[in-house]
């Protein structure tokens, strides 16, 4: 099945993938403005619209259509509000009855997450303009106080509809599969008992009730924890307000069948009753607060502001900044309040006060709250009610090496560059032998690697430190500003240091984003540098459920241009050329420009312009704006872009030939591919940036060129199958709505699924046999750092 999808050069220079170009976009523009004949009109999703066999369409993000020159505010979308109608098209995952019950629950976990991370990050930043009294509007048009009133509004209606999405869909069709989460009404007489006696054995001493009264002060709430909010009556009438903070350590789903062992160690058949460990606590509150009555209680959750200031001041260096950081967010400003519905008013207004909060900043939803937690449940032995499992398979040309035979390893990189696609390639036999084999290699002279994100149990950090103790030169770029990573970050700098290995931790005014390593061997008379360029980081972890391009080269260019790039990290003077990498802040901008506009250039003179480009987010709007240019001149483009996207395609006289694309599946796409048609001769790149205004001028990236023919095919193979994906591809209409392709009477064409088979049938099933692993539980998760930085800062 895979094969069928390779594609070839064409005579002209040019390949299948453009050949068959404009056969699929007329196609894909057809679907995305719903005017296929036969097809049912798109159900905009909402609290109310969900359960539908048309296709799903997200909420518009424009009125009107743009107008006046490339520059006005209107031909921009919003970037907070785009980011938002990602989480409705990751929401719709938890909604499509096509996926297992277990799934749907997990897409509902993911869901939580990511708006957790969103209220930290984005709606944390714009209040903290608002603030400051900063009124100046983004390239859209609005201000900040716009932006954080519009992104609650439509954050509200996500909230609706994850909770509608759960009572009415996942919550009933687990039951239907023999998996019950139930509240503590209802229970047997025979199992209140056993959750009461469970409870006083191991839950009540872990719980410290804090009564807020004038010799109390109001209890401090910390971010994301979950909490119960308790009226009490005493004989005299009085009443007193209490919150109880659910213990993160317990786990927060029982098992009525075997009480007290946690969700991801029941053994055997799994089918059952289970109960939130709140539920649990709110039935047996009378032993918390004896002699009183409980005449309310609730649940309920903060979320604080993460985008706090380094005091650079008082500080002496980038790790007491960073550690200032981690203490700051402890005590940030709360950016928002969940409440169970049915709350009562006298508990809402009293949260409302003491945690100096608007009303707009209150969400009220159906419980349960905090269902990040309930992702537990796909850990439990129920095949049938999930996905199966993905083993990531060998690479062809890395199945029969290994790092115990470097000189076989290097050679083969010698001979022929590689390209890996994980988590379809293992990490393990691929990115981690190479990292093996240079540490533990007799002929190699010095590694250098660039750790942005990793593990915290991180084998690729061993390798190094075993690299040091063999005598290498070991240079390590750790980046202690990874949004969330820090504290991480900060313990394997300290330990490196330990080693003798020379670490860098960033600077100041860049945040190091790039993902590069490589090796110097001494071979004969020749010193060669292998290379590793990558879209994604070292993190074992990761590489099982994040979509990422490596590329393995002993191209001298490149390796020059890598060693260059870390002399930049620990020297005193940043490089300004480089032989072929793409590097910001220096080249990769103005190198952008020049390609979009050899493309303009080249529809001109009417030899056709193409452009297609694989990224996370588009959001800088220099580069919207010189890709509608590039539009207007008729060049033909294609952008796949994972979640923010500025630009509106398909505008009647402007951006008729541009189209964009959404692929969400159960991995989150991170690869970044930019391919260029260049008249017949296309050029092709992968790397770490996206095209944001922070990955073009405020981080060090790195993006190479990929120049073997068939490595280039493998990418055009890659760009047909996202293209011709009719299960999880979107395409946005140009008011910034997205409409969900359906394959009616065609066979179904799901990416990540074909390339899985791909992997499949291409793993030559020799040498090692990779041991099944659970996806990562962050792995279609937001890549926090690729998103959710204020515009005004790094």
């Amino acid at each position: 099945m895979s094969d069928s999808h390779h594609t070839t050069d064409d005579s002209d220079g040019g390949s299948t993938e453009d050949s068959a170009a404009a056969t699929d976009s007329a196609t894909g523009a057809e679907d995305a403005l719903g005017d296929d004949s036969g097809a049912p009109d798109p159900v905009t999703l909402g609290a109310d619209e969900w359960a539908t066999d048309a296709p799903a369409r997200t909420p518009p993000l424009a009125d009107e259509e743009p107008d006046g020159p490339f520059d006005d505010g209107s031909w921009y979308l919003n970037r907070e509000l785009s980011e938002l109608s990602f989480q409705w098209r990751v929401l719709y995952e938890a909604l499509d009855e096509r996926q297992p019950p277990l799934d749907r629950l997990r897409f509902l976990s993911i869901l939580t997450r990511n708006l957790d991370e969103f209220f930290m990050k984005r709606i944390g930043g714009l209040k903290q303009q608002i603030d400051a009294g900063v009124t100046t509007p983004t390239v859209d048009g609005r201000s900040p106080k716009t932006q954080w009133r519009e992104s609650l509004e439509m954050a509200s209606e996500l909230f609706a509809a994850q909770a509608q999405c759960y009572r009415d869909a996942v919550q009933p069709g687990l039951a239907d599969a023999g998996i019950e989460i139930v509240g503590a009404v209802g229970l047997t007489d025979e199992e209140a008992e056993r959750l009461r006696s469970y409870f006083e054995s191991s839950v009540l001493p872990t719980l410290t009730p804090l009564t807020f009264d004038p010799a109390h002060p109001f209890p401090f709430i910390s971010n994301l924890s979950l909490s119960l909010a308790v009226l009490t009556r005493d004989d005299e009438g009085e009443e007193r307000f209490s919150r109880i903070k659910v213990p993160a350590n317990l786990p927060r789903l029982i098992p009525l069948f075997d009480v007290g062992t946690p969700v991801d160690e029941v053994d055997g058949d799994p089918r059952g009753r289970y109960v939130p460990i709140e539920e649990v606590i709110a039935a047996n509150l009378d032993l918390l607060f004896p002699n009183v009555e409980v005449t309310h209680y609730t649940t309920f959750r903060v979320t604080r502001n993460a985008e706090v200031r380094r005091n650079e001041d008082v500080a002496e260096g980038l790790i007491e900044q960073i550690e200032d950081v981690l203490r700051q967010r402890r005590f940030a400003t709360i950016v928002r309040l969940e409440i169970a519905d049915g709350t009562a008013d006298r508990i809402r207004e009293l949260l409302i006060k003491h945690l100096n909060i608007t009303d707009a900043e209150v969400f009220e939803v159906a419980s349960p709250l905090a269902l990040r937690d309930f992702d537990d449940l796909y850990e439990l032995e129920a095949p049938s009610l999930k996905q199966e499992l993905w083993t990531p398979r060998q690479h062809p040309r890395f199945a029969k090496l290994d790092a115990d035979r470097a000189d076989d390893l290097f050679e083969a990189i010698r001979e022929k560059p590689a390209l890996v696609h994980h988590p379809y390639h293992t990490f393990d036999d691929t990115v981690q032998s190479f990292l093996d084999a240079a540490a533990h290699d007799s002929k190699t002279l010095a590694i250098k690697a660039a750790i942005y994100r990793t593990a915290p149990d991180s084998r690729v950090v061993r390798s190094l430190i075993d690299a040091a103790k063999n005598g290498k030169q070991v240079a390590v770029m750790v980046e202690l500003k990874a949004r969330f990573d820090e504290e991480n970050n900060l313990r394997w700098v300290k330990r490196l240091e330990e080693e003798g290995i020379h670490v860098a931790y960033g600077s100041i005014d860049l945040k190091t984003h790039s993902k590069v390593a490589l090796a110097v061997r001494q071979e004969a008379e020749d010193v060669r540098i292998y290379s590793h360029v990558s879209t994604g980081n070292y993190h074992s972890g990761t590489a099982k459920g994040y979509v990422d391009l490596g590329l393995f080269t002993a191209d001298p260019d490149i390796g020059q241009d890598i060693v260059r790039l870390f002399n930049s990290f620990t020297g005193h003077s940043r490089q300004q050329e480089y032989r072929k990498l793409l590097v910001a802040p220096e080249t990769l901008r103005e190198r952008i420009y020049e390609l979009i506009d050899r493309e303009i250039e080249h529809a001109e003179a009417g030899e056709g312009g193409r452009i297609v480009a694989k990224m996370n987010a588009l959001e800088d709007p220099s580069v919207v704006e010189q890709l509608y240019e590039a539009g207007a001149a008729g060049v033909d483009i294609d952008l796949f872009v994972r979640d923010i996207c500025r630009l509106r395609p398909g505008v009647e006289g402007a951006s008729e030939s541009i189209r964009v694309h959404s692929i969400v599946g159960r991995f989150l796409e991170h690869s970044r591919i930019f391919k260029f048609g260049n008249g017949g001769e296309p050029e092709y790149f992968v790397g770490s940036a996206d095209w944001m205004t922070r990955n073009l001028d405020r981080r060090i990236e790195a993006v190479a060129p990929v120049e073997d023919p068939d490595l280039q095919a493998e990418l055009d193979e890659i760009l047909s199958v996202l293209r011709s994906d009719n299960r999880r591809r979107w395409v946005m209409r140009s008011d910034g709505s997205y409409v969900q392709q359906r394959p009616g009477d065609e066979p179904v064409r799901d990416t990540q699924e074909i390339l899985m088979d791909r992997a499949r049938v291409r793993d030559p099933g020799e040498s090692r046999t990779p041991t099944p692993e659970p996806e990562p539980r962050r792995e279609p998760n937001i890549d926090l750092d690729e998103v959710y930085t204020d515009e005004n800062k790094l």
